[in-house]
């Protein structure tokens, strides 16, 4: 049976990568992107179907989780790797309205989606959640002042992925058993939120991404990691 996986945000970067590496391991990779013309160019150049879906529109999704039923009955591994940062300075300089913002898309979008695609994950005989996360939403990293973290003070975007590993806590409570749930940091890599400059090719930080999104029956469920290890 063809597994079948929706990736957000999959218009380029770590998204595009993720769903090329999927679909070398045989999977049937749907791309999702809010923006038409990009997500069919970008699905066409991997050969791979594309659903047109925006996070922040909940009609939006729902209508993707109706057209995946009606052309595939299932979904078997969901990657919610949409996400957008700004450059909010220090905490003290963060205004609520440029935290919503980014929180409408890290938070609220990947629970929106997370849940119009659940019936169709629980269909699966081995559903997978993939949160596409960061090592800046770890709290331990956060407060180690002999990391590199330490220094950054961004709020927006370092507390929506607090909260986005919190959610994949939660969902993996929920579902302990037959849905896998698993945070991921891709690493510091080259896409259009860095301006290009990360360490790392979006090939290389997709890596990790699709390792749990393929998960065996061994696999952990709740987990935080990144290419090199677990995540406090």
């Amino acid at each position: 049976m063809t597994t079948i996986a929706l990736i957000t945000g999959a218009t380029r970067g770590i998204g595009h990568a993720t769903a090329k590496l999927l679909a070398e391991s045989g999977v049937t990779a749907i791309l999702g992107a809010r923006d038409a013309v990009r997500g069919k160019e970008a699905a066409e150049r991997l050969g791979l179907p594309y659903v047109r879906i925006d996070v922040t529109d909940s009609a939006g999704v729902r209508a993707a989780a109706a057209w995946i039923e009606q052309e595939y009955g299932k979904l078997d591994i969901l990657i919610n790797n949409a996400g957008i940062t700004i450059a909010d300075g220090p905490p003290s300089y963060a205004t609520s309205e440029e935290a919503r913002r980014v929180y409408e898309t890290n938070v609220f979008g990947v629970i929106e989606v997370t849940h119009a695609m659940l019936p169709l994950l629980r269909r699966s005989p081995a559903g997978r959640i993939v949160n596409v996360s960061s090592e800046r939403g770890s709290l331990g990293r956060a407060l180690d002042q002999g990391h590199p973290l330490w220094r950054m003070l961004n709020l927006a975007y370092t507390s929506s992925k607090a909260a986005m590993n919190m959610i994949t806590v939660s969902y993996a409570k929920e579902l302990w058993a037959p849905i896998k749930v698993n945070a991921v940091d891709p690493g510091w890599v080259r896409t259009d939120i860095d301006h290009g400059t990360g360490a790392k090719s979006p090939e290389e930080g997709a890596v990790p991404i699709v390792a749990m999104a393929l998960l065996g029956p061994d696999g952990p469920t709740a987990a935080f990691v990144q290419h090199e290890g677990p995540l406090p």
